[in-house]
């Protein structure tokens, strides 16, 4: 059964930038522009998407997280997206947890300022947890040039006609979907995440300690 948040995360023990107490949440959400033309003319700077339906390390050992019962699925919408970087297709309910999907699109603002967060959350938890983004309702080009020029390099979906975000039952960005190693699913809705309470989603609703 999926979650929702509007405010902060329930308090947790402090653990360095991750996990220190927010100060301020930058921003509100955004609504998508009108018209959104697919480019191509810039070069993709994400990482390919080979990697997503992959076991990841548990975040106690260096053994692959066990993941739903074969058979199962996670808590995602059966929605089907091309890979940003050479276009294969990534069916949702195939990835595994422990993850954060952050939806996003270069025209919004709140966004701007979380994308290259979640880039520093996925090098800080490499082989621990999977961060991906979703650009969502965007021109390639546009939100090539955005993650280029601010160092996101994690694999990302392009989504132009915002199906998750439709099927996920939300209208604005950002929305950042958190994914357990069992498939339970958690969506935070609201203003920006900051680094703090970024780190205290992900430990709680991942199962995931983020350091550094």
């Amino acid at each position: 059964m999926s979650g929702d948040l509007a405010g902060r995360p329930p308090a947790g023990p402090v653990l360095a930038r991750w996990l220190t107490p927010p100060l301020v949440l930058l921003l509100a959400a955004c609504t998508a522009p009108e018209g959104a033309p697919e480019g191509g003319k810039v070069a993709s700077p994400f990482a390919d998407c080979s990697t997503l339906t992959a076991p990841v390390t548990s975040s106690t050992g260096s053994s692959p997280a066990a993941g739903p019962p074969p058979g199962s699925a996670p808590d995602l919408p059966d929605v089907t997206l091309a890979c940003f970087t050479g276009g294969v297709p990534v069916r949702l309910t195939e990835l595994r947890g422990p993850a954060v999907i952050n939806l996003w699109g270069s025209w919004c603002a709140p966004c701007r300022e979380e994308l290259p967060l979640m880039q520093e959350l996925a090098d800080a938890t490499t082989g621990r947890l999977r961060v991906l983004g979703v650009d969502t309702h965007d021109d390639r080009d546009a939100g090539a040039s955005f993650a280029a020029d601010h160092g996101v390099r994690m694999p990302t979906l392009f989504d132009r006609d915002q199906k998750l975000l439709t099927e996920l039952g939300r209208a604005n960005l950002p929305v950042t979907v958190f994914l357990d190693a069992d498939g339970k699913r958690f969506d935070y809705v609201g203003k920006a995440l900051d680094k703090p309470t970024l780190g205290a989603l992900v430990r709680a609703h991942a199962g995931v300690t983020v350091t550094g």
